[in-house]
């Protein structure tokens, strides 16, 4: 129970910090910034997987820069 919402109020957090971060007008609502910012972390784990799995600011800012490259993705393709 508290796993999910751990994901929830960290995928708020780093979906929140993505969009501040990357430039232009990112037009979304309070959940899609929160699978925002979980995929964003799931995509930062894929890539780095390293088997960690307690907090690290190096993983904080890998999330956001996967939840980043997603913007980038979802404005390329349209969405």
């Amino acid at each position: 129970m508290f796993n999910i919402i751990g994901a929830i109020f960290s995928g708020l957090i780093i979906g929140a910090l993505a969009r501040w971060f990357y430039p232009g007008a990112i037009e979304m609502g309070w959940i899609a910034t929160i699978l925002l910012g979980i995929g964003g972390s799931l995509l930062a784990g894929l890539i780095t997987s390293r088997g960690q799995s307690e907090f690290s600011r190096a993983g904080c800012l890998a999330s956001i820069l996967g939840a980043m490259a997603l913007i980038f993705l979802g404005h390329a393709i349209g969405w």
